[in-house]
Formats: structure tokens, sequence, C-alpha cells
């Protein structure tokens, strides 16, 4: 235990630097050109991504080369500019702009390796990818193949979440663009996503959606469940971040149908409070299976409310009756 304990603060010290390293570079350029934290963050990723030979006469990118960011692992990568973009989005008022918690992404790897057994490649979307946090986190987890796609519609997010994969040597197919407009992608193992809640302004797009209302704008979160539908394959799977309230709200009706008609509820487990600042902010993890001929509907759903990793015990305990759940309803086969 002593050596793991050592070995995990190890890590940790390692992302402490390089993410101290980072901030005061990206806050010398900010200061320098007078752009936002944000976008001098873009621009750092970017040199760091850049070739060596053609940069390095300027003396500031010779200082961003002594980063060495490539010496990190994968996830640490990761957390060092997770860890950054959190800083630049500080303040951020809009729920499309905060980062998903690591310990969803961590839980969101786990239900992936129970509802796909076996090693074989999956294809997974995040049909609103963010600044890539979350699919990254999760793909730096799985102990597979990976062919991942990501969509975006704001420009700043969709270039740290490119420069992020690329840093991490993750490879993610990126749409930049409106996740309720049509994709060129064929549909797909998983679909994983944060839903980001609120209206949707194009009424006239939202008309082709089943779960469309007629008296006002209608919810972009259940545009986004019908829309994930589409691009998910018979038998395929979902995994949805949602607000605690989704099946409470005044346009619930629609959404319902649609998941009565589309899919099968295979679990709702609610995550830990700890991870949230107040109890209307909290969300659970929604799992479903799109319908085919051969799927049914497990005899029970998974339901729990999940504590912080912080309770080893607890967690423990969680894992031991999902695993056996998991078992009992065959996923595992």
């Amino acid at each position: 235990m002593v050596y793991c304990i050592t070995g995990w603060r190890r890590r940790a010290n390692l992302i402490e630097q390089h993410f101290n390293q980072l901030d005061g570079l990206v806050e010398e350029l900010s200061n320098t050109t007078n752009n936002n934290y944000l976008d001098s963050l873009i621009t750092v990723l970017d040199m760091l991504l850049s070739d060596q030979e053609q940069l390095n006469r300027h003396e500031f990118v010779t200082k961003v080369k002594q980063l060495h960011i490539d010496r990190l692992e994968k996830d640490q990568v990761r957390k060092v500019i997770e860890f950054a973009i959190l800083k630049g989005l500080r303040g951020a008022v809009q729920n499309q702009h905060l980062i998903t918690p690591d310990t969803i992404a961590s839980y969101i790897a786990y239900l992936i390796e129970k509802i796909f057994p076996g090693d074989e490649e999956i294809r997974l979307f995040d049909i609103v990818s963010g600044s890539g946090n979350l699919i990254t986190a999760v793909m730096n987890q799985l102990k597979r193949p990976v062919k991942s796609y990501g969509s975006e519609v704001d420009p700043s997010l969709i270039e740290l979440s490119v420069l992020s994969a690329n840093l991490q040597q993750n490879a993610v197919e990126f749409f930049h663009q409106d996740s309720l407009q049509p994709f060129l992608l064929d549909p797909v193992d998983l679909v994983i996503a944060d839903l980001p809640v609120g209206y949707y302004p194009d009424d006239e797009r939202a008309k082709s959606f089943k779960v469309h209302v007629t008296n006002e704008h209608t919810y972009a979160h259940h545009l986004l469940i019908e829309q994930s539908l589409n691009y998910t394959k018979e038998a395929g799977f979902l995994i949805f971040v949602i607000p605690n309230s989704l099946f409470n709200s005044d346009q619930a009706t629609k959404l319902h149908e649609l998941i009565r008609e589309s899919a099968h509820v295979v679990g709702l487990l609610q995550l830990p409070s700890s991870i949230f600042k107040s109890e209307q902010n909290e969300k659970s993890l929604f799992i479903l299976q799109k319908k085919s001929e051969q799927t049914k509907a497990p005899k029970e759903a998974l339901l729990a409310k999940l504590p912080s990793f912080k309770d080893l015990q607890a967690t423990e305990n969680i894992v031991a009756k999902m695993n056996h759940w998991f078992e009992q309803a065959g996923y595992n086969k």
C-alpha cells in the first residue's frame, strides 16, 4: 500500500508541476498579446505540436518546448490540459462550458467494459464533446481498441479538443457543427454525452424530431437524446449524463414516448452528491440500449446511488453489486 500511495503522489506531483509550467507560459503569452486565457492556451498547445526546428528560433517557443509534455502518460497529459481549461473557464455561466468530472468518466468506462465484454473494437461517439475531456478520459481507461468521434459547435472548444487529443496521441475524428444537424457518420456501437440542459433556439430544425413541442422552444437535451438514438446501431448502447429532473419537466411526456418506442432502459445510476455544487445541479447516468429484433429489456433495470470514490468500502460494495447485476442480466456473455 505504501508503494501505491508513493506512486500516486509521484504522478500527482508530475501533473501539478507540468500544469504550473503550462499555466505560467499561458499567462505570459496572455499578458503579452492581451488575448484571453483560453485563446492563449490554444496557441501554446499548438506550439507544443508544431515542428520544433521551424519554430526553435523564437525564445518563447523554446520555453514552450521545454515543457516536455510528451514524457507524461496519456491521462497525465489530459489532466494537465484539463486543469488549464478549468482555469480558463472559471466563472463561465453556460453549462456547456463546464468540464465533466473525472469520477463520471471512470464510471462510464466501467459501464462500457460491462456492456461490451471482450476486446473487440468499438465505435464511440460523444455527441456533445466540448473540450474533449470526457471522450479522451474514457478512451484512456478502456483496455480495447476504440474508434472515436466527437461533435462540438463552439470554435474554441473544438480547437482545444483536437489539440488535447493529439497531444494525448488519441485518434478522434471531430465534427465542428451543431450536434442537432445531420452528420456524415454511420451509426456507432455507443453514444456517450454529458447533456447540456436548456432550450434549442432553432424551432424549424426541432420540428424534424419526435420530441419537438409546439408551444415553446424544445429542450436541447431531449433533442440530443433522440439525435443520439438516430446515430446508434440497432442493439447499440447509449450512456447519458442527465439532470435528475429530466423526467419531471413539462416536456417529459414526449421523451417518455420516444424512449418507450426506441430503447430499453438498462439502468439509472445517481451520481455522488459530493461532485456537484448543489442539489439542483445533481445528475445521474442514464443507460439505454437501442431496440432491435434480438434485444429485450432487462427483467429489472440497474438502479443505484453511487458513492464518492473517496469512500473505498462503499465503492467496492456498489461495484460488486453492479458486477452481479450484469452477470445476472447476461451482458457479460
